[in-house]
């Protein structure tokens, strides 16, 4: 009796290589049977091995039949959509056509019509997408394995974030579900240009990351330079996601405080980037994307200089820049007037301690500068039903009482008061920090050397701002350094949208 194709292609599931039986005349039907149950025992007991199944209770393995033919399912407990789940198998079990099981491509096509299939030849493959949330199918007959995609991670909902709020405007964001954020940026794009590419990084982790951009838009070095930086990372895992990435991506020392990557949490800031052609990266289990390349104007940029008129929007932009450049050196242009009092006109006298301090300036403002993120950290582990409280605490009790005691005066804690709030109008808490750096430097070197020390301060804060370097290569100061009028321009000032038609 003639024989029948026994697998359909090459398979390494039990370790060693098979050879493709295309026919076997000497074969009678019954061996033939057993061999093919034979080599469904050894894959289930495989996959059994490799995914740990006596050991992982969420790990699912399911025997049943197809059309009298054996069948095993695998899947994770919690990943896969009950719903979809159940009608899956429900097809399954309706299959009354032995034709429908002729090779893996017919019962691919035929019997199983919805979710995203891949076929695995491969058992290192097969695992991982069981372990990503795919549900791995083995049916006797074939020597593949497939994984059939209708899983649904525990998410949260989308809602507003809790940093980048808005007056006006949308109130969604990022979730941690990477195939909800990739459909998140969809929807606000609806262009056959905009690609989400995947890769998967981390030996034992194996995590998710997907590069997004649009294809007529983007800078193609700019993508092909990000791209081979992926491939090439060796990691065992992506332990804090994003900033794992970026540490990989962006080798750099730990002196350089500048942040290399913009995050954000909002879907359409991140639309907005693509659509200026930049490259946004999303990483699996992270609720912000990472956005470059990245310059100083960037992160100064925020979405509420967009959901108003642009005289508004232009406003609100300013405003961010005066309050930025003024309490990053007003600090420190206080104690140079403190050193040089004969320097100080008449209307500022005011200014001027009227009494010589117990603790030197210079100590009570480097005090104050770590006892203000001391005071943040503090607020983040602070219950949110005590942080009313805690805060009158801190800002009430115990800033009047270090004022009587002597040990700060009230200009050093009003001028760090001032200083504290307005970091809270910066939308990237790294620049932030970054500021903070470079105020203590311009403190420590107005202290010092008097007039000349606040300069070569100032000068030494645009030098290392200027050299700094992005993902890229650029300079951090671009559009500025080197000059570029237009975008520049676009940078300070929040103009009008013009249709295709002006």
């Amino acid at each position: 009796m003639k024989g029948i194709s026994l697998y359909e292609k090459t398979s390494f599931f039990g370790g060693k290589k098979r050879i493709v039986l295309q026919s076997e005349k000497n074969v009678s039907v019954g061996e033939k049977r057993m061999k093919i149950d034979a080599k469904l025992d050894e894959n289930i007991k495989n996959t059994d091995a490799e995914l740990c199944v006596q050991k992982n209770f969420d790990v699912v393995s399911r025997l049943f039949s197809i059309c009298g033919r054996r069948a095993c399912v695998y899947y994770i407990d919690g990943y896969v959509d009950d719903g979809t789940g159940s009608k899956f198998f429900e097809t399954l079990q309706n299959i009354d056509d032995e034709k429908k099981l002729e090779n893996a491509t017919v019962f691919s096509r035929a019997c199983i019509p919805f979710g995203d299939l891949v076929l695995r030849s491969e058992l290192s493959d097969a695992c991982v997408d069981v372990l990503s949330g795919r549900t791995l199918l083995f049916v006797d007959g074939f020597d593949i394995g497939f994984c059939v995609d209708f899983r649904k991670y525990p998410q949260r909902s989308v809602g507003e974030p809790d940093k980048e709020k808005v007056m006006r405007g949308s109130k969604d964001s990022f979730v941690e579900s990477l195939t909800m954020n990739a459909a998140l940026l969809r929807r606000r794009i609806r262009s056959r240009d905009l690609h989400i590419e995947y890769f998967n990084i981390g030996r034992v982790s194996k995590t998710d990351v997907a590069v997004c951009y649009l294809d007529d838009r983007v800078n193609k070095k700019h993508l092909d330079t990000l791209k081979k930086k992926i491939r090439s990372i060796k990691t065992d895992a992506l332990t804090m996601n994003q900033q794992s990435l970026a540490d990989l991506l962006m080798k750099r020392t730990w002196l350089d405080p500048f942040p290399k990557f913009r995050y954000t949490e909002r879907v359409d800031t991140a639309s907005a980037q693509i659509m200026d052609g930049d490259i946004i990266v999303m990483v699996d289990n992270a609720p912000s994307v990472m956005m470059m390349p990245v310059t100083l104007f960037d992160v100064m940029e925020e979405a509420n200089d967009y959901y108003f008129p642009p005289l508004t929007g232009t406003y609100l932009r300013l405003v961010r820049y005066v309050v930025t450049l003024f309490t990053t050196f007003m600090t420190p242009l206080w104690l140079l007037c403190l050193a040089y009092p004969e320097s100080v006109p008449e209307t500022l006298r005011f200014i001027l301690l009227d009494k010589p301090p117990n603790i030197p300036v210079i100590v009570q403002l480097i005090i104050l500068e770590i006892a203000v993120d001391g005071l943040k950290l503090a607020s983040l582990n602070t219950p949110s039903m005590m942080t009313t409280s805690m805060s009158m605490i801190g800002g009430i009790i115990v800033g009047d009482f270090a004022v009587k005691s002597g040990w700060f005066n009230a200009e050093c804690m009003l001028y760090m008061a001032v200083v504290a709030l307005a970091n809270f109008s910066l939308p990237s808490t790294e620049m932030s920090y970054a500021l903070k750096f470079i105020r203590i430097i311009c403190l420590l070197t107005t202290y010092f050397f008097g007039l000349w020390g606040f300069v070569g301060g100032i000068v030494f804060c645009f030098l290392s701002v200027a050299f700094n370097r992005s993902v890229f290569g650029f300079t951090f100061l671009y559009p500025l350094i080197p000059f570029n009028g237009k975008r520049l321009l676009k940078k300070f000032f929040r103009l009008k949208l013009r249709s295709d038609r002006e």
